[in-house]
């Protein structure tokens, strides 16, 4: 290299590196559940051949017996056939303290079960799985 390409490459700039966009799991809460996760959910009944549906984010009071006086929390439920499901975010995060509940013939829920309390990283594909796992473990999926 000659002293003239040395000094020339001394005196550039770095490459500036491109940004990446914030990760839709940054986005405010209610904006990523209505435009990322209830979407993908619904996708990934319909490739389960689940196509009725209804999928619907409320804030609401827990209706599980005993927890009436509990302040309301962000619920994602769905209901499909005599099924009902729904995915409690305590804590407005998609990150935060969640919880589930499931009965059948539109029945009030007697049992509220954690929800994805092990996972350390909560992305929007381990949102729907995880949901999907659920579901199935209720045999709501598939059969035996």
């Amino acid at each position: 290299m000659t002293e003239e390409n040395k000094t020339t490459a001394a005196k550039k700039p770095p490459a500036k590196k491109k940004e990446k966009p914030p990760a839709i799991e940054d986005k405010p809460f209610t904006e990523f559940m209505e435009e990322h996760f209830t979407p993908s959910l619904k996708d990934a009944f319909a490739q389960k051949g689940i196509e009725d549906i209804e999928l619907a984010l409320k804030k609401d009071k827990i209706p599980v017996l005993g927890l009436e006086g509990n302040p309301e929390c962000w619920q994602l439920k769905g209901q499909w056939c005599d099924r009902t499901f729904a995915i409690y975010f305590i804590d407005e995060d998609i990150k935060g303290q969640k919880a589930f509940t499931c009965t059948l013939n539109s029945e009030k829920p007697s049992t509220l079960e954690s929800f994805m309390i092990d996972e350390r990283r909560v992305n929007l594909d381990l949102l729907v799985l995880y949901t999907l796992q659920r579901l199935n473990g209720q045999k709501w999926l598939s059969g035996n």
